[in-house]
C-alpha cells in the first residue's frame, strides 16, 4: 500500500525525526572515557522529567515490563504484601508478576472503565494496623481501558492512614505525556517505557527511585542480577553500566528529553489534554462511548472506545487496517472485540490526529456502524480551531466558543 502507515495504538508511538537522527550513529565503546559525557547529564536530565530533585534514574534495556521487575525485585522480599487494584490489562499482569514473584498480592478489584478505587485503598491501610502492605501498586495510566487514575490522592490516602507503605507508579503511557510529581507525590518507583511519551522505538525500561526505595534495596530479599539497583549505582555514577546499553536508544533519549525540555513540561502536558479534547468531542459525535466512566478518568494519552453491541472492535481494526493503512490499539482481555483504542501520545498535532480519525470514521462505517461521515472530524476541527492559540493546563481547558450539534454527538 502507498504512503505512509498511520501509526496511532498506544505505542510505540511515533519516531520524530529528529530523534531518529540522533540514533543514527556509528556504534562506540561504551566504556571508553568519552561515553560518560552522553550518559551523566542525560541521567540527571530524566529527573527532571520525573520532577524529582532526589530520586534517582535508571535505564535498562527492557520495557516497561522489566521496569515493573526491577522495582519489586530491589525493594521487597519474598512474602511481602503488596496491595494492588485490578482496573485493567496491565494492572493485571503487574499483579500476577507480583505474584509469580513470591509476593501476597491483596486485590482490590475495580470495574474496568474506572481509576484507583481511594476510598478502597484508604480503608485497606487504615485496617492494616501491622503495616503488613510494604507497597501499593497503581497504574497512573490503563492503557486497556483509557483511564487515568488519580496518584495524587494515593498518597493523601497513605498520609491520612500514616502508613509507611512505598508507593510504586506505572506510568508507562503517562510520564512525559500527563502530570506526573514524582517528589510532591512522594512516589517511591515509578516505571516508564522509551515507546511511549519518550518518542523512541522500544527497548528501554526507564525507572526512578526515591531514596526511601534505595534504602530498601539494602535490605530486600528478592532475587534480582540483570535488574539489580546496586549494580547500576555503582557503574552509572561514572557514567557507565553494568552490561552493555543500547547505544542507538541512548542517543535517541538523549535528544527526546532535549525535545520535552525545548517545549516545557507544562506545555507538553496542555498539548496531549488539548488533543485528547479533540478526539473525546469526535467520539461523542460519532454517537458512541468511551470505556472510561466518568470524565474525572479521561486519559490524555489514549481513548478506548466502545463499538455498538452489534459490531465487533476487530472487524474495525481489520478494516481500519487493511483498507486505510491506519493502526489502532486492539481491545485486550475482557475487552476484546468491545472497544478499540486510538493512541494520541508523543509526537503529535492536530493535521495529524485529523487524518486518524478520518481514516477512523470510514472503518466505523465500513464496519456497520451508523456514523456520518465527516462528523467527527468536524467535532475535533471546531475545539481545536476554537482553543488555537490558547494554554490549556489539565482540566481548565476552555470550552469552546461556539459549538455546532456534532460537537456534542
Amino acid at each position: 500500500m502507498s504512503g505512509r502507515n498511520f501509526l496511532f495504538i498506544p505505542g510505540p508511538t511515533n519516531v520524530p525525526d529528529r530523534v531518529l537522527r540522533a540514533m543514527h550513529v556509528a556504534m562506540e565503546d561504551h566504556r571508553s572515557p568519552g561515553f560518560s559525557a552522553l550518559t551523566k547529564p542525560l541521567l540527571n536530565d530524566l529527573k527532571r522529567i520525573f520532577k524529582t530533585d532526589s530520586g534517582q534514574c535508571f535505564v535498562f534495556p527492557a520495557s516497561g515490563t522489566g521496569g515493573w521487575e526491577a522495582s519489586l525485585t530491589n525493594t521487597l522480599s519474598p512474602g511481602d504484601r503488596v496491595l494492588s487494584p485490578r482496573l485493567g490489562q496491565f494492572s493485571h499482569l503487574w499483579i500476577e508478576m507480583a505474584r509469580r514473584l513470591g509476593l501476597d498480592v491483596q486485590v482490590l478489584e475495580t470495574e474496568w472503565g474506572e481509576g484507583a478505587p481511594i476510598d478502597r485503598i484508604a480503608e485497606a491501610l487504615a485496617a492494616d494496623a501491622r503495616h503488613q502492605i510494604k507497597a501499593v501498586m497503581i497504574v497512573h495510566n490503563e492503557t486497556a481501558t483509557g483511564v487515568t487514575s488519580d496518584v495524587a490522592a494515593v498518597r493523601r490516602a497513605l498520609d491520612a492512614a500514616g502508613h509507611p507503605a512505598m508507593l510504586y507508579v506505572d506510568g508507562v503511557s503517562s510520564i512525559g505525556g500527563i502530570d506526573f510529581r514524582m517528589d510532591e507525590w512522594k512516589v517511591d518507583c515509578a516505571v516508564t517505557g522509551s515507546q511511549k511519551c519518550f518518542m523512541l522505538p522500544p527497548g528501554a525500561g526507564i525507572v526512578c527511585a526515591s531514596q526511601k526505595a534505595l534504602a530498601a534495596a539494602e535490605q530486600a530479599k528478592l532475587a534480582r542480577v540483570f535488574f539489580d539497583f546496586r549494580d547500576q549505582i555503582s557503574q552509572n555514577a561514572n557514567g557507565y553500566f553494568p552490561y552493555t546499553p543500547s547505544i542507538p536508544l541512548l542517543h535517541g533519549l538523549r535528544e527526546s528529553v532535549n525535545m520535552l525540555l525545548e517545549e516545557g513540561l507544562e506545555n507538553v502536558f496542555a498539548r496531549h489534554h488539548r488533543l485528547a479534547e479533540g478526539v473525546r468531542a469526535a467520539v461523542r459525535a460519532w454517537g458512541l462511548e468511551l470505556c472510561a466512566r466518568a470524565p474525572k478518568w479521561y486519559s490524555n494519552t489514549v481513548s478506548t472506545v466502545v463499538v455498538p453491541a452489534h459490531v465487533n472492535g476487530e472487524d474495525v481494526l481489520n478494516i481500519a487496517y487493511h483498507r486505510y493503512n491506519l493502526s489502532l490499539g486492539a481491545g485486550l482481555s475482557q475487552l476484546a472485540g468491545r472497544v478499540f483504542r486510538i493512541g494520541h501520545l508523543g509526537d503529535l498535532n492536530e493535521l495529524m490526529l485529523l487524518g486518524a480519525l478520518g481514516g477512523v470514521e470510514m472503518a466505523l462505517a465500513d464496519a456497520g456502524v451508523a456514523v456520518t461521515a465527516g462528523s467527527g472530524v468536524a467535532a475535533a476541527e471546531e475545539y481545536w480551531r476554537s482553543t488555537a492559540g490558547q494554554r490549556i493546563s489539565g482540566d481548565k481547558a476552555p470550552q469552546p466558543a461556539a459549538v455546532g450539534a456534532s460537537t456534542r454527538g
